[in-house]
């Protein structure tokens, strides 16, 4: 193995309900299988800002190595506290024509805080284009 990632569906969404859909329907929302490989070391940059270099590497590690979650786009949104982004932001707006193209989006990184907020880690703008789509759509994640 290459250390590449499949390009595998992880998971569609169909807009609406709770069924699994097709990745060519076009109310659905296509997902890797895991996160992507780049999208460590930019949730290492952004965990950057919150605690020490040592924390930080050792996050990272644990969400390479921790399984695969779902929750609801709106459940994330409110336990990390954070305002959606609107279609206005480019990279919200890149990510949503992926969804509505079948564009497969890379699962979410998160890191939970005891007593505090969820961090989302890698993924705003992802978590802001389906929640913009459907607050109900189930988000595959690694959380720590």
């Amino acid at each position: 193995n290459s250390g590449r990632i499949k390009k595998q569906w992880f998971t569609t969404y169909q807009r609406g309900s709770t069924l699994m859909g097709d990745k060519t329907d076009k109310n659905t929302i296509a997902w890797l299988a895991q996160p992507e490989e780049h999208d460590y070391p930019a949730a290492q940059s952004y965990l950057n800002l919150l605690y020490d270099d040592a924390h930080c590497a050792k996050l990272v590690r644990k969400l390479h190595a921790a399984p695969m979650s779902a929750f609801k786009a709106k459940d994330i949104l409110r336990a990390s506290g954070l305002s959606p982004l609107g279609m206005s932001n480019a990279h919200v707006e890149r990510d949503l024509k992926k969804i509505q193209s079948g564009t497969a989006l890379s699962p979410l990184l998160l890191v939970r805080q005891e007593g505090q907020r969820t961090v989302v880690a890698d993924g705003y703008h992802r978590l802001c284009a389906v929640y913009s789509f459907d607050e109900d759509a189930s988000i595959p994640c690694k959380i720590v």
